[in-house]
């Protein structure tokens, strides 16, 4: 194990002697456990090499059929070919 320093405000503070006191447990172990139990919720950081997962937007059907793709996206809003 390796030793840090942590600095709680008292009412944190005093909160931990409580439950230490009620659980008959020291403080560090109270705060191990809690620390545990907050990285278990977190997803682990990809290693290197490895793909990144990119989100996905459905955004349902399209409008005008895929062979007309290209004229629309040269007309303007009227419809005009430019």
């Amino acid at each position: 194990m390796r030793k840090i320093q942590v600095l709680f405000p008292e009412p944190q503070m005093e909160r931990l002697r409580r439950v230490a006191e009620m659980e008959d447990r020291p403080i560090s172990e109270i705060i191990r456990r809690a620390t545990e139990e907050y990285l278990a919720k977190l997803p682990l950081a990809p290693r290197k090499g490895t793909a990144v997962v990119v989100p996905v937007f459905n955004g349902g059907k399209t409008l005008i059929p895929v062979e007309r793709f290209r004229e629309a996206a040269s007309s303007d809003r009227t419809g005009a070919r430019t």
